[in-house]
């Protein structure tokens, strides 16, 4: 009888399994010094992942796109990691790392200054432009320190961001309004309209008012609010929110995938927009909301990636995926500071979720690498998703640095101590569209037309799409 094959899969998990059952963790989160203490090791193994601090290497960039062989990571995750290591800095006051994220968010601007470079518009997203913008603006409201007087400011960052998105070019009159998920025309995926790129339109709007007092931020918001549940993408009935449609069907046939950070960021746009307005419709929808999101996300009171962490390991979850629980961790603790009356809802699940993740650190040759699957309190290896665990390792760091938050002061504003400086010209109307050189005389003979370039350029980019790309994924 020959005895069964098992695949490399599955070994990969039984093994995990059975070492991380007994290792001993290495992180503990049970004093605010070894909160801290855990928090610094874990931001020191994280920034592992990083190269744009090396000789030779392009700062601002996590090793990717998965398309160029180089790595798993697109460019707006990097903008997302710098976020985090400005909430680190901001919760255990180590600035370590506080250059390195300097100089890669002002390396990544772009020759507009509105996080709009080039050379990633082949899968540029308004999505992904907007993370860059959220860090800009986290860094603002945190006091991050500022750029050197010769450069954009973070403010002004955040500014010209939201500026582009809110040109007609973009927010446009499809589905009676709202951002496609791409920015290019040539984009694959230009056709749909999701709520993670519209929820961070919404949620920096609201941020920009609070921040700058102008109200033109609050109600392009509400307006941006108001399109979200106008095609259903929030659940009238159960608060629930979907990932998005196309336009080729008025946004009307939804893709009702649950990701956490969909609602993470809405449930932080509506906190701000309560905190800026103190209007009772903004707490009902934040209560709403925040309600439906414990029930689905934190089902043991730790947080689940709803849409993919039942497969254990399964590469069901996505290399994105795998960092969304992180934002939300982060997003949520924002909202117990700007709405108190959350706080007794919110602070339980994050703490049980801080625990969870540093328990199941227990994997690799160091013996603290970690994984995803916090729920289960055991190790398993990132490579088992066929991640190099970049998303793992920032989720992680998110939720004990975030157990701090009860130590810090709020998001400050330009009247309460904000430091700063703004345009709120900056940016404008940029679809990533550059004008095309003229071809002279000499080069005419083996240049092809320009028509031919732009059906080129379409066809590999929906290649690479349909090749690596999760449609419902932005």
């Amino acid at each position: 009888m020959v005895a069964p094959r098992l695949s490399p899969a599955l070994v990969a998990i039984a093994s995990s399994l059975l070492f991380s059952g007994v290792a001993e963790a290495q992180y503990k989160v049970d004093t605010r010094d070894n909160i801290i203490a855990s928090s610094k090791s874990l931001a020191y193994d994280l920034m592992k992942f990083y190269h744009g601090n090396e000789s030779g290497q392009i700062p601002g960039l996590l090793p990717g796109p998965p398309a160029s062989g180089t790595g798993d990571y697109y460019w707006w995750e990097a903008g997302a990691m710098m976020g985090t290591y400005i909430d680190y800095w901001k919760l255990t006051g180590d600035a370590t790392y506080n250059d390195v994220v300097t100089q890669g968010m002002l390396f990544q601007v772009g020759p507009q200054r509105d996080y709009m470079p080039p050379n990633q518009t082949l899968s540029l997203g308004n999505d992904d432009q907007g993370f860059w913008g959220l860090s800009a603006l986290l860094a603002a409201e945190n006091k991050f320190p500022d750029p050197p007087p010769d450069q954009p400011q973070w403010l002004e960052l955040a500014q010209a961001v939201w500026n582009t998105q809110a040109d007609p070019s973009r927010y446009d009159e499809t589905c009676n309004g709202g951002l496609r998920w791409q920015i290019p025309r040539t984009n694959a995926g230009y056709d749909y309209k999701n709520t993670i790129a519209n929820g961070i339109f919404f949620n920096m709007g609201a941020r920009l008012a609070r921040y700058t007092g102008n109200d033109t931020y609050a109600d392009r918001a509400e307006k941006a609010w108001d399109w979200l549940w106008g095609v259903k993408y929030i659940d009238h009935d159960n608060w629930a929110v979907y990932d998005g449609a196309s336009v080729n069907d008025n946004c009307t046939d939804i893709h009702k995938t649950q990701y956490s950070y969909n609602a993470g960021v809405l449930i932080q746009g509506v906190a701000f927009m309560y905190n800026h307005t103190s209007d009772d419709k903004w707490k009902t929808r934040l209560d709403s909301l925040l309600d439906a999101c414990l029930k689905s996300f934190f089902p043991r009171q730790v947080a689940y990636e709803l849409s993919c962490e039942f497969s254990l390991g399964g590469s069901v979850c996505k290399t994105d995926m795998l960092s969304y629980k992180g934002y939300l961790v982060r997003w949520l603790a924002v909202v117990t500071q700007l709405a108190p009356h959350t706080a007794g809802n919110i602070l339980g699940p994050l703490r049980k979720s801080g625990e969870a993740a540093a328990g199941q650190c227990t994997g690799g040759a160091s013996g603290r690498q970690c994984g995803f699957y916090w729920t289960e309190g055991k190790f398993i290896d990132p490579r088992v998703d066929k991640t190099s665990g970049a998303g793992e390792a920032m989720d992680v760091l998110a939720a004990v640095s975030s157990m701090l938050i009860g130590d810090v002061a709020p998001p400050v504003t330009n009247a309460t101590g904000g430091t700063s400086k703004g345009n709120p010209n900056a940016g404008g109307k940029d679809n990533g569209e550059r004008p095309v050189k003229p071809v002279t005389a000499a080069g005419k003979a083996g240049a092809p037309p320009v028509l031919t370039i732009l059906l080129l350029v379409g066809a590999v980019s929906l290649f690479v799409w349909m090749s690596f790309f999760d449609p419902v994924v932005p």
